[in-house]
């Protein structure tokens, strides 16, 4: 049975909308919602059945923790505590972030169950700031688990049809929001106690950059977990973002090498010519993240969408330009190292 998807462009669909989603988690069920950031699969996090559900559909290792995502900043200490060396800054992070696509590490609350953070002490939370993910979450008045709304290891999906293209017939219903304003996951940041200033740890690089972070603290990333790692925190596998095609990230159009007989897609960052890569190749595809001057904001919306359209045209590997490693750069670098790893 194909999966029903629900307009919320006008008020009375986004009334009826919500209600049926808020009717289906109500009764323990999941219900694919857009999020600023991607959209997610959600199930209320206090109710270890459900949670269950989102792994069945996605075909999640349950070693791998999901993000709850609290309908008010208030409801923080609904699913976790936070530790009095911490409190000032981390009260800091959620004035400025929240809600948006800030997630923090903090200890967990003993009502949240151990599914939803794979045995861990530690809980991944966030506020989203996306119209109907918060009507429904405010609605519900529960928090909600909600990882990325694709099977296991695959990309992200930024609209309503990517979901259903991923999960149709997995999952009760999904809600169109539109595209997604961001198009990358959100930043995970672990706090620790330091002086003079808190040592903010970036988990996973996202919207908010470790530039955004500075007035808060002294900002440190982390480098990719090894195969035989347990991680601390959501998506930080080497297998998630990643496309089915092999993908090849390369710093240079000096390090291409055409084979024959193997067809080739890119995806490019401005799509000039001056810049080595457009024609290197009779690519099968192009996809050009930011046409002409290159803005890394306009990248970041784009990148998942262009990567799933690469990985469905049929090409023997995908060709990745590298990103200015920089702002919202860093990010999209990360997802494109983590997918080039695995070739």
């Amino acid at each position: 049975m194909s999966t029903p998807i629900l307009s919320t462009d006008f008020p009375e669909t986004l009334k009826q909308a919500v209600t049926e989603a808020v009717k289906l988690l109500s009764s323990g069920e999941v219900v694919a919602l857009p999020t600023e950031t991607v959209y997610g699969l959600a199930a209320d996090a206090l109710n270890a059945d459900a949670v269950a559900k989102i792994f069945a559909a996605k075909e999640r290792p349950t070693f791998d923790p999901l993000i709850v995502h609290v309908p008010h900043k208030k409801d923080l200490d609904v699913v976790a505590d936070v530790p009095e060396d911490i409190a000032p800054t981390i009260r800091k992070l959620i004035e400025k972030f929240w809600p948006g696509p800030l997630t923090l590490i903090l200890p967990k609350k003993p009502e949240v169950p151990d599914i939803v953070t794979a045995g861990l002490p530690t809980v991944a939370v966030r506020a989203s700031q996306n119209l109907v993910f918060n009507r429904v979450a405010r609605s519900l008045d529960r928090p909600l688990a909600a990882p990325s709304a694709n099977r296991f290891g695959s990309i992200s999906p930024t609209s309503a049809a990517a979901v259903h293209s991923e999960l149709d017939g997995r999952i009760p219903l999904i809600l169109d929001g539109g595209a997604c304003h961001f198009g990358l996951e959100s930043t995970i940041l672990k706090v620790e106690a330091a002086s003079p200033k808190a040592k903010l740890i970036i988990l996973r690089p996202g919207p908010i950059t470790a530039e955004d972070l500075k007035p808060f603290g002294k900002p440190v990333a982390i480098k990719n977990l090894k195969d035989d790692e347990k991680p601390e925190a959501p998506g930080l596998l080497s297998s998630h973002y990643a496309p089915r095609t092999p993908l090849r990230l390369l710093e240079s159009p000096d390090d291409f090498i055409l084979e024959e007989g193997k067809s080739y897609a890119l995806m490019s960052y401005r799509g000039e010519p001056d810049d080595g890569y457009t024609d290197l190749a009779d690519w099968k595809m192009m996809q050009i993240l930011s046409p002409g001057k290159g803005k890394l904001p306009e990248a970041a919306v784009r990148f998942f969408y262009a990567l799933r359209a690469l990985d469905e045209c049929g090409a023997d590997e995908i060709i990745a330009e590298a990103l200015p490693d920089r702002g919202l750069g860093v990010a999209m670098m990360d997802r494109l190292r983590r997918a080039a790893s695995l070739r």
